[in-house]
């Protein structure tokens, strides 16, 4: 049995020690809810023989919090077009929802000749060395970039700088391989450890995730970056460049409200790189 946020029973998805979220013992992390979002799209999308078509704006509302009980995934497609198709699906949990996500799915074509601005290369994220992070698809303690430079030392990076993290997708489902799509919709929800993550620890909880790609990542590895941190009132906006080996994809746009009497602190915690914690706790790594 190897990494997993869920194990398959029937119709219903049993949540492993991995999708278990530091802000509680019964709660369940953004990463797993994310993937067994994601990974429900993905297939109602395939059940319509749609493979001419690939994600482009993937949304989840985290409206209740999701607990460490089995769970059903529902799909809807809402539209089907030639060029188009819109899939929503929900998380029901003891009969009650707690989390839904809307996925836009676009055909592709050639892109239009005239020039646009865009960021020169200089000021692209670039991933770590290939030396620190070989290319692969075994799930491994996240890399973080900040003022320190990388390392996968989380103390170390609890810090004001900017930062940026380097990870690798874990299977949404135990025996069934991590999808590109799978691995950019549940890495997103880290955009709060590149954009909420600062000197006192994450001290914001997020609400939703929003991911636009203009095209999947290049196997099961995927990066963040921040570009934007602002907050009033309680209430933060983080927004980041999602990419890979190859170059940005996309961004990742994310709100969260001010949780600080909950902070998760980084400071004195380390992972291991089969998900479990220095006190021998099994959790994820990737995010809060």
């Amino acid at each position: 049995m190897g990494l997993a946020f869920y194990k398959r029973e029937g119709d219903t998805l049993v949540p492993e020690p991995l999708a278990r979220s530091l802000w509680g013992e019964n709660n369940m992390h953004g990463v797993a809810i994310s993937a067994g979002l994601s990974l429900t799209a993905e297939r109602a999308l395939s059940d319509l023989g749609r493979d001419d078509l690939q994600p482009a704006r993937y949304t989840v509302d985290l409206f209740r919090p999701a607990a460490m009980v089995p769970s059903t995934f529902t799909a809807e497609v809402v539209r089907e077009g030639p060029r188009i198709c819109l899939i929503d699906v929900s998380m029901i949990q003891d009969g009650e929802r707690v989390a839904r996500a809307s996925t836009l799915f676009l055909s592709t074509s050639a892109n239009p000749s005239g020039d646009v601005w865009s960021p020169s290369d200089a000021e692209r994220p670039v991933p770590p060395p290939l030396d620190l992070a070989p290319e692969g698809s075994e799930p491994h303690v996240p890399w973080f970039h900040s003022s320190i430079g990388w390392s996968q030392d989380f103390a170390q990076h609890q810090n004001a700088s900017r930062k940026t993290t380097w990870q690798t997708g874990v299977p949404a489902v135990d025996g069934e391989p991590a999808t590109p799509f799978t691995t950019v919709a549940s890495i997103a929800d880290a955009t709060t450890m590149v954009t909420n993550w600062g000197s006192r620890g994450v001290e914001h909880i997020n609400t939703d995730i929003t991911v636009t790609l203009s095209r999947l990542p290049v196997g099961v590895q995927v990066g963040l970056s921040a570009l934007d941190h602002v907050k009033h009132d309680g209430i933060s906006v983080g927004t980041a460049t999602i990419f890979d080996r190859r170059g940005p994809i996309g961004t990742t746009v994310m709100t969260a409200i001010a949780n600080a009497k909950r902070t998760v602190d980084f400071d004195n915690i380390t992972y291991a790189d089969d998900g479990t914690r220095e006190d021998g706790t099994r959790r994820t790594s990737p995010g809060a």
